[in-house]
């Protein structure tokens, strides 16, 4: 059966989004497109109930309990205040709107966040399929090479040319949004983050955005903790 650990006190973020979120997702360690979801909330300090299910009982839960909540069967579900929500990058759009925050704060950034995560997806979507292909011991260090070389100099070079992102440390400058944490989480699960930032030594504007969402008390705070995961 899946667990579920109460993450964080109730705070007025729970109270902008009208309660505390239950967010069901894989056991998958701090990775995954659920684990961004968590990332806000850490980064918010909204309370949550973190609900695992395990690789191997997901299988018989995607059919019965995920199912019944989401038609598609994917995860992550959140279950909140009597609502059912679905889609990781629309879910953090919307707690973005409801906290008045993570949404940029001019319609020109609002529009430069949405394109880099539009990025990042395409990028996560080939990622995934490498990753996860039959013969990936093959096609991830090919998936290195090519199509994530690809996609780190399109946003490297994105980063170092838009204005917005020239006049501060994140994607729309001096103030985060949910794409900051949407593309810090891909550099994460690509083992970006790790050994002293090694996969980014070509890419020290990429480099100095990770480092910038690390830097920021609550996730900090956060990757120290034993909800950080690996």
């Amino acid at each position: 059966m899946p667990t579920t650990k109460r993450c964080l006190t109730p705070s007025e973020g729970n109270d902008a989004i009208g309660g505390i979120p239950n967010i069901h997702y894989l056991d998958f360690k701090s990775r995954g497109r659920g684990q961004v979801i968590r990332l806000m909330c850490e980064d918010a300090q909204i309370a949550y109930d973190d609900t695992r299910y395990s690789f191997e009982e997901y299988p018989e839960m995607k059919r019965t309990m995920i199912a019944q909540m989401n038609p598609t069967t994917t995860v992550p579900v959140i279950e909140l205040n009597g609502q059912i929500l679905t889609q990781s990058y629309a879910i953090l759009r919307h707690f973005a709107r409801q906290l008045g925050k993570y949404d940029g704060t001019t319609e020109e950034a609002k529009y430069w966040a949405d394109a880099i995560c539009d990025i990042a997806v395409d990028w996560r979507s080939l990622f995934i399929q490498a990753l996860f292909s039959d013969n990936a011991e093959e096609t991830y260090p090919k998936h290195q090479q090519t199509d994530r070389k690809h996609y780190l100099q399109a946003l490297e070079t994105h980063l170092k040319t838009h204005h917005l992102s020239r006049s501060g440390p994140y994607i729309a400058g001096k103030e985060i949004t949910y794409t900051d944490l949407v593309l810090y989480q891909l550099c994460h699960d690509e083992n970006l983050t790790h050994d002293e930032r090694a996969g980014l030594k070509d890419y020290p504007r990429l480099k100095q955005h990770v480092d910038s969402v690390e830097a920021r008390p609550n996730v900090k705070a956060f990757l120290q903790s034993d909800r950080y995961l690996g």
